[in-house]
């Protein structure tokens, strides 16, 4: 499809209130940056799907480490809150706002950061494309229910470790988590805006 243009601009990404946001409010995001994020992986066709500009990756590739980054903290949370407390302890400080958590991973990401071990994507087929948009759905979901079993202050009291950030709140995960979605959504669409240059 010559011609064809990826605008910044119209890819559905959104921005989050500045405020403190509740437990439905993250639940609410979270299914929110996701499915924007599924719906641009889904909308490519082959060549869009695998092409990716040299040292970077493609559109599998983003939707993998995106499928691997929500199933990793999906398990995380699954564990009993009073075994986080022993194996990473609680927080000592409040909970970082969306803006902050932000800046931080910017910060970390013009540092050099990049994603390491089990985070680094492997190499999706675009058969494999339906398959692998299930399983970010399914892991998406589960990660949904398992914040129920948090309260607004359990939110703010237990710590997960995060490679790139270090420990974060368990609501400070979560808010990332929503930023990860679009972030990697605005770097899909970037390079193909290159592609089509």
């Amino acid at each position: 499809m010559t011609g064809k243009k990826f605008l910044l601009a119209d890819s559905r990404i959104f921005f989050i209130k500045k405020t403190k946001m509740t437990k439905a409010d993250i639940k609410h995001k979270l299914l929110e940056s996701h499915e924007h994020f599924i719906a641009a992986i889904d909308s490519l066709n082959e060549d869009e799907f695998l092409y990716a500009p040299p040292g970077k990756w493609n559109a599998g590739q983003q939707l993998d480490h995106i499928h691997r980054s929500v199933y990793t903290l999906s398990v995380g949370m699954k564990f009993p809150k009073v075994l986080l407390k022993i194996f990473f302890g609680k927080a000592n400080r409040e909970s970082r706002t969306y803006d902050q958590l932000v800046e931080r991973y910017i910060q970390r990401l013009s540092g050099g950061g990049r994603a390491n071990g089990r985070f680094v994507p492997k190499a999706i087929l675009f058969s494999q494309k339906q398959k692998s948009i299930k399983k970010l759905f399914t892991a998406v979901a589960q990660l949904y229910k398992h914040v129920d079993h948090y309260t607004e202050q359990d939110l703010d009291k237990y710590i997960l470790p995060y490679p790139l950030m270090g420990k974060l709140t368990v609501r400070e995960m979560m808010l990332f988590t929503i930023y990860h979605a679009q972030h990697h959504q605005r770097l899909t669409l970037k390079n193909l805006e290159l592609k089509y240059k």
